[in-house]
């Protein structure tokens, strides 16, 4: 049998943590082979081990079936393997050309051949079935066309395996199915590919095996073809995980959140929302249907008060709170789990502990006239690690940069959930998250409707917002479609409505 790449037996150990014991991963020529974990399983730091970010403390690399030590990236570039990261790695500034060759910039005399690289990059790019402008500035197009500029990086490095970090966490629904034909030419062509991702539905439409690790251990390698869903989720949680939700008829009260005829700009100064009305009321959760950006994040940003609005108002318990600052907002009662929690989530840098107290480290009982109470909110910082199951090597004292982003994005919810709010903005909030993870934060938002508060979702996943929703309001180009009451739609509907065409129009 020939293998392209074996890893066989490997560990790695992290302060606190094993990350990988005794994993074995074995890929052959010219397939595309799934990685299933949770988040904090170990998939990303195996396949860092390839990639040469880290080095395995035991085992044994093989690159056609000779043993390697891939002790950083470049000599896995000169090995043929590249990665494309979940977090992209490209400068915004630079076109798409000048990001592809950075490093390795063709010269012509004493000036870099920005022209015959461009003209590589259009061939690959029709090769490939990529539709990429080399010209275009990485700022100006859509994060799907970023991950394609990835994959040409990679492909114009003449990589022969490529390993996909959960390629599918930022895409829309139309994105995905693209990438999915784009990874079935690049297998065509004689590529392999590795991708590591917890979405059983592209596992099934994409690979042809499937490697399962869980809690850091190997627990076996299956034929996609011949395994259902339900028992790959098994092996990847160790659990049967139930894939609806379950939840009562909705008894919705007063209104919690009024929003009339509001008009935002978006960063490139021109209105990203206009004359938007909605309403939320205790005990409900309203969904907002979108491609990703026709409006989404203007809205949440003016509600949460991180944006100015132009016109328009939003009241809040019945107060006009539209020339209200952020802080005071949180105080009255209106939590937001952010789209991306990187930027708007968590400080980095700081230590877990410190990030789940960003809320209440100024209340009564965790500070004293400035003096902070370090016992109370480690108690309340381990209250939240509990009860979310947010996994990390050293605690509450893991740095936030150190953990998985399944397990950052558990940590944020449960600050929010814990803060005990009137109105709950849920932006993506299982974006990253393995089906177990899923589970748990779908009951936990039910929850939050069922005891009266009230929850607006903005979600990219069609699914989720069908499965979690009493009423659905759909966005396009800024403008509200239409609302729905979720028991009386489908995803057809919704899907049309989404590309602007009103109820009844057709």
């Amino acid at each position: 049998m020939e293998y392209i790449v074996e890893m066989l037996n490997i560990r790695k150990e992290f302060p606190g943590i094993v990350a990988n014991d005794n994993v074995t991963l074995q890929l052959k020529k010219g397939e595309i082979h799934a990685l299933l974990g949770e988040n904090g399983a170990g998939k990303s730091t195996l396949m860092g081990m390839l990639f040469g970010m880290y080095s395995p403390d035991a085992g044994v690399i093989k690159v056609n079936g000779k043993e390697v030590n891939i002790s950083n990236p470049n000599i896995a570039n000169e090995l043929g393997i590249g990665m494309v990261h979940q977090h992209f790695k490209l400068v915004e500034n630079f076109t798409v050309t000048e990001n592809i060759i950075l490093g390795i910039e063709p010269k012509k005399f004493l000036t870099i051949d920005t022209k015959s690289a461009a003209r590589k990059i259009e061939e690959l790019s029709k090769v490939y079935g990529l539709n990429v402008d080399p010209y275009a500035k990485i700022e100006d197009i859509s994060v799907g066309m970023q991950q394609r500029v990835e994959i040409l990086k990679m492909l114009y490095r003449n990589a022969e395996v490529l390993i996909f970090d959960e390629p599918t966490a930022v895409l829309t629904p139309q994105e995905i199915e693209d990438l999915i034909l784009i990874m079935k030419n690049l297998i065509k062509e004689g590529k392999s590919i590795i991708l590591i991702t917890h979405k059983l539905k592209e596992i099934k439409e994409a690979a042809d095996r499937c490697t399962v690790i869980r809690r850091g251990r190997y627990i076996g390698t299956v034929d996609v073809k011949k395994t259902s869903e339900a028992d790959m989720a098994k092996m990847m949680v160790g659990r049967q995980v139930s894939f609806s939700v379950e939840k009562g008829k909705a008894h919705a009260g007063e209104e919690v959140l009024k929003i009339e005829n509001l008009y935002v700009k978006n960063n490139k100064k021109v209105l990203g929302l206009k004359n938007f009305n909605l309403e939320v009321k205790k005990g409900e959760i309203v969904g907002i249907a979108g491609v990703e950006g026709n409006g989404q994040t203007e809205l949440v940003e003016a509600i949460t008060g991180m944006k100015h609005i132009e016109e328009g108002k939003i009241f809040f318990k019945g107060k006009d709170i539209t020339k209200d600052s952020i802080r005071k907002r949180i105080d009255e009662g209106i939590a937001h789990i952010p789209e991306d929690r990187h930027k708007r989530g968590l400080i980095l840098d700081y230590n877990l502990e410190d990030n789940l107290a960003l809320k209440v480290y100024k209340n009564k009982s965790f500070s004293k006239s400035g003096l902070i109470n370090r016992g109370k909110i480690t108690e309340y910082a381990n209250e939240i690690i509990e009860t979310f199951d947010v996994r990390s090597g050293e605690g509450g004292k893991s740095i936030a940069r150190s953990l998985s982003g399944g397990n950052q994005q558990k940590g944020i919810i449960g600050r929010e959930i814990q803060s005990n709010p009137d109105l709950l903005i849920a932006v993506q909030p299982t974006r990253g998250l393995d089906v177990g993870s899923i589970e748990y934060i779908h009951k936990r938002l039910v929850e939050q409707r069922d005891s009266g508060k009230a929850v607006l979702l903005v979600s990219l996943e069609l699914d989720e917002i069908l499965n979690l929703s009493d009423r659905i309001a759909i966005i396009n180009n800024g403008e509200l479609v239409g609302i729905v009451d979720a028991s009386e739609t489908d995803e057809n509907e919704v899907g049309l409505m989404m590309t602007g065409i009103k109820r009844g129009e057709r």
